[in-house]
């Protein structure tokens, strides 16, 4: 598999733009896997979730997991499915800001607002991805002000 293959690992609170800095910075290079557009009631979600990236990683297709993936635990999978084919494992770290969070939430509707309890417990898991939990990349996510995005590395 080519090195240029990536899986990158958007690890952030809910409402932190992950799913806008897929769509503004990612969708042209990556494919999207997130449980948030699985049916509701599916089952096994991290199975098919696991499933999914290796069907992209076997078809060469760089994919981007757009979930909340707060900890080893979400991301380890992740790292692993990505290296045993050969690809890179990019973590996209959104630092959290609690308060931004629970507003640009509030402001969501439907099945895209979380409770705020979820935010909170989210939170509580949260930690800073690194390249000792086995990232080849981590890149730091802010909003610009402007409506986009600046990456640090």
């Amino acid at each position: 598999m080519a090195a240029e293959v990536d899986v990158a690992v958007l690890v952030g609170l809910q409402a932190s733009g992950k799913s806008t800095f897929y769509a503004r910075c990612l969708a042209d290079g990556y494919a999207l896997v997130s449980k948030d557009l699985f049916p509701r009631g599916a089952r096994n979600k991290q199975q098919r979730q696991m499933r999914l990236v290796a069907e992209h990683l076997a078809a060469g297709r760089s994919v981007a997991v757009d979930n909340t993936n707060p900890s080893p635990q979400e991301w380890g999978p992740l790292v692993e499915a990505a290296h045993s084919c050969g690809a890179s494992a990019t973590a996209y770290w959104f630092p959290p800001d609690v308060a931004g969070s629970l507003r640009r939430n509030a402001a969501r509707s439907g099945r895209q607002r979380v409770p705020d309890v979820g935010v909170l417990a989210t939170l509580k898991r949260l930690r800073r991805p690194s390249p000792e939990d086995g990232f080849d990349k981590v890149r730091e996510v802010h909003f610009d002000g402007r409506g986009g995005f600046e990456v640090h590395t």
